[in-house]
């Protein structure tokens, strides 16, 4: 019977096989232990010498790393092993070899690791990663299913721009201009007319020439939109969807947190409401004195955690070279220096930019967006996500909505993610007048005629409108801890990235 390793618990005390890979394997001379993963988990198989394993039992302590296999055992419940079973073996087939797999258990740069991403990603980390991100995919669809949304698919070949038109990738159309689509916005507002609540869902692309660790240049994107709706609406849908979404992850995937080494409980707070801050008062409060103290302390634990990096290296390279270290201790000692060295290099770039981000926050212009250093600082004063509104209309897009009150500011929202992760999502009012947008196209110095149809939905029964965006890489490395969005997706296209 075939079984695979997630449905070990069901099987205990009978004989299945198991079909995967070998993840690592050692032997005793009489024992060969090799631990097999199937893509839902991991499995110690036990293979002693017998004259019932006399046929394979010396393939099975030469089998090598990532090698495909068919295994068949009596399954045996055995908590202080992976998986908490193992399998006794009766039975063996070598499917694939596996010859000098590149990515072996020594340490190795994230250059290499993401040169062999097509490789990488067999690895207990990023498999624990992407399958956290399945289960927030999973859940945006379920979400926006559930609660009446119609998803409309828009197109990746865009006219124009649907942001900023410095961020395009151009791409010839058969001898005409396009460009990858930087938002599927534009087009479910026409949607929204027809269905009333719509979503889209897919790649977006964005010609940002930054290397950050929030950036990449191809990102999945949700953008919901509802008509008869203003900026509390769109608010509130956010907040609820959000809520959903970390209650599914904590729900389902406390074990791949764990692994990952997240506090869970800083998610589990995060609960309905969140924090609200006009982007006045944020502007306030990077300009004052809490800001430059969150810095000031950074800058003081950072600084101290490199020198006790420093002194620690130093110590394990000292005992590397002592006499009578074994070769075991030295391989562990290798991969502890190289994870310390990854983090001081991390924090040597941190210490060194903290006096740029505290020149910036105290003299942010209350006119202008906030930049990520901004928003690290705003999303690390609370242990909730934070909602800021009403940005100066200078510094946003053409369509969103003026503010009744203050023309100069509009009716949009950005989601900012606890623990200084920063935004999460970005939304608005739409603007609803056909005069007004237009205004606004000119204003921009956009053609109106590469806007003639969205201008259309302003003439033929217009109504209040908006909704946002989500960015799905930005979403999990949030809720798994991760420094750096390129772990967040199969294949990372950034700039100067693009191979595999």
């Amino acid at each position: 019977m075939i079984a695979t390793i997630k449905d070990l618990h069901a099987h205990v005390g009978q004989t299945v096989t198991l079909q995967g890979w070998i993840y690592n394997s050692r032997d005793s001379g009489k024992i060969a232990f090799l631990v097999v993963r199937d893509g839902t988990g991991l499995c110690q198989c036990v293979v002693a010498k017998s004259p019932e394993t006399e046929a394979f039992f010396e393939q099975a302590r030469k089998l090598t790393q990532e090698a495909a296999v068919r295994v068949t055992g009596l399954v045996k419940a055995n908590e202080k092993q992976i998986g908490g079973h193992e399998l006794e073996v009766t039975g063996l087939e070598l499917v694939g070899e596996s010859v000098d797999f590149p990515i072996t258990p020594k340490p190795h740069g994230i250059e290499f690791l993401f040169k062999n991403r097509h490789l990488h990603f067999r690895s207990r980390r990023q498999w624990h990663i992407l399958r956290v991100r399945h289960a927030v995919i999973d859940e945006i669809r379920s979400y926006f299913n559930r609660n009446g949304f119609t998803l409309i698919d828009t197109p990746i070949f865009a006219p124009a721009a649907g942001e900023g038109a410095q961020t395009l990738f151009q791409v010839d159309y058969f001898g005409e201009p396009v460009y990858m689509a930087q938002t599927g916005q534009l087009y479910v507002e026409a949607a929204c007319m027809a269905f009333g609540k719509v979503y889209c869902f897919g790649p977006t692309f964005r010609a940002e020439k930054s290397k950050t660790r929030r950036h990449l240049t191809e990102f999945w994107m949700v953008e919901p939109e509802i008509a008869y709706a203003e900026l509390d609406d769109v608010i509130t849908l956010a907040e609820d969807f959000i809520c959903a979404i970390v209650a599914r992850v904590l729900r389902d995937h406390r074990d791949d947190l764990a692994f990952l080494g997240r506090d869970v409980t800083s998610l589990e707070k995060i609960t309905k409401p969140f924090n609200r801050l006009k982007h006045k008062d944020a502007a306030d409060i990077l300009r004052g004195d809490r800001a430059q103290e969150l810095l000031q302390n950074d800058l003081k634990t950072k600084s101290a955690r490199i020198e006790e990096i420093k002194k620690l290296m130093g110590e394990k390279e000292a005992r590397s070279t002592a006499q009578g270290v074994k070769q075991w201790e030295k391989d562990k000692i290798v991969a502890e220096l190289a994870e310390l060295k990854d983090e001081l290099g991390d924090l040597e770039v941190e210490v060194q930019n903290i006096p740029h981000h505290m020149e910036l926050a105290k003299n942010f212009d209350p006119g202008g967006d906030l930049g990520g250093s901004d928003e690290t600082i705003i999303s690390r004063l609370s242990d909730k996500p934070t909602f800021v509104t009403h940005y100066p209309k200078a510094c946003k897009a053409f369509y969103m909505k003026e503010n009744a009150d203050d023309a100069s500011r509009v009716n949009n929202v950005d989601l900012l993610a606890p623990e200084g992760f920063g935004e999460i999502i970005g939304g608005s009012q739409r603007e609803d007048r056909y005069d007004r947008l237009l205004e606004r196209v000119h204003e921009e110095g956009l053609n109106p005629a590469d806007y003639a149809w969205y201008l259309d939905l302003r003439k033929f029964g217009s109504v209040p409108h908006g909704g946002f965006g989500l960015g799905v890489e930005r979403t999990v490395a949030w809720l798994c801890g991760l420094k750096h969005i390129r772990e967040t997706i199969p294949f990372p296209r950034m700039m100067g990235r693009f191979y595999p």
